[in-house]
């Protein structure tokens, strides 16, 4: 296995995220390029599938990798192996763009970061070339397959960063928890929409295992387990990195019903064309009402610009996009209380409380 060194020098006391994203994608598509190498001899679809790969695995703010790297610098300050630490948080990257294919498919979301989404983008090809079967079932298949191959990578690349396996093996452990916690919690999320109700409790559940804690808690714990963590190190990253990706979460709740289709790449109100139970849509239907009727009927149902609006005016009158807001204000507190009390680095204690107000403070 070759590994080229990050071409950013990440272990200095300055943090510097845009150099860490540019080290995380090169890692990615070094990786991808292996891939492609072991995939050549399948022809021309397995170089199609690696093509979306690659577009699944550019862009995007890189938040699960930057928290592994911090979890571990929180551990231990000095990185002996950089490029191994690199190529393992990346492996983050690679179970998030697994998670984005699945949960557009399932979904039915036409778009991700401003592009098709990859069943929508294999569907059009099916389309344009008039091959057989139907289009749609063609890029589904696609979707999952390709969310399949992610999900496989982001095993292999941390099983492969390059560090030691003693030292890998207890974040494998950690691995495995998050990958079956995020995917249940994805099960879950589809029986609530199903079902056409959740109440407030039901979608904070939703919210912790579907993404809260693969987003941040356990990419913390992922990079401390590689830095040899105690159990009672992981406790203290929890008390820190759970409440903050509780209002990670809400925060991308708000986005998905307020945000800017120029900002987000995704429609406007696409949670409520979705039919997405979310705290914010739980907390305004608990308001009950007149306007309650009118937003649980509208969810999931095609909407214009004017009943996108309609229904957000029907949420901010029911006071729930005010309670988001005051939760996210009170998760942000207690967990930077709670990282002010942890024994860990200093200068990743630092770092952790700039990608607490990146993460919770964005728009996109």
């Amino acid at each position: 296995m070759t590994v080229s060194a990050p071409s950013h020098d990440l272990t200095s006391s300055g943090w510097d995220p845009a150099a860490f994203r540019s080290s995380i994608q090169d890692a990615l598509d070094e990786f991808l390029s292996e891939q492609a190498d072991r995939l050549a001899p399948l022809g021309p679809d397995a170089a199609r599938l690696l093509e979306e790969a690659r577009a699944a695995m550019t862009g995007g703010k890189r938040f699960r990798a930057a928290f592994c790297w911090w979890g571990y610098r929180a551990v231990r300050p000095r990185v002996e192996d950089e490029t191994a630490l690199v190529r393992a948080c990346a492996a983050l990257e690679l179970l998030h763009a697994s998670a984005l294919v699945h949960d557009d498919y399932m979904d039915a979301s036409d778009t991700r970061r401003g592009r098709p989404a990859t069943h929508r983008a294999f569907e059009a090809e099916h389309r344009q070339r008039g091959w057989r079967g139907a289009p749609g079932q063609y890029g589904a298949s696609a979707a999952i397959l390709l969310g399949d191959l992610l999900l496989s990578w982001s095993d292999e690349l941390l099983r492969r960063c390059g560090l030691p396996f003693a030292q890998v093996a207890p974040a494998l452990e950690v691995f495995d928890l998050c990958r079956s916690e995020v995917i249940a919690g994805q099960f879950l999320d589809v029986s609530v929409q199903a079902r056409g109700h959740a109440d407030v409790e039901t979608a904070m559940t939703v919210l912790r295992y579907k993404s809260a804690k693969y987003s941040i808690e356990r990419p913390l714990h992922i990079g401390a387990a590689l830095a040899g963590a105690a159990p009672a190190d992981l406790a203290r990253l929890s008390g820190f990195g759970l409440p903050l990706g509780e209002a990670f979460q809400l925060r991308d709740d708000l986005l998905g019903v307020y945000g800017d289709p120029a900002t987000t790449g995704k429609p406007a109100g696409d949670d409520l064309v979705e039919g997405k139970r979310t705290v914010l849509v739980a907390l305004a239907l608990d308001a009950g009402g007149d306007g309650a009727v009118e937003l649980d009927t509208a969810l999931g149902r095609p909407l214009d610009a004017a009943q996108v609006d309609r229904l957000r005016q029907i949420i901010d009158a029911s006071g729930a996009h005010d309670q988001v807001e005051v939760v996210i204000e009170q998760l942000c507190a207690l967990s930077l209380t709670a990282l002010d009390q942890a024994e860990i680095d200093d200068d990743a204690r630092g770092v952790l409380r700039d990608l607490a107000a990146a993460v919770t403070q964005r728009t996109v």
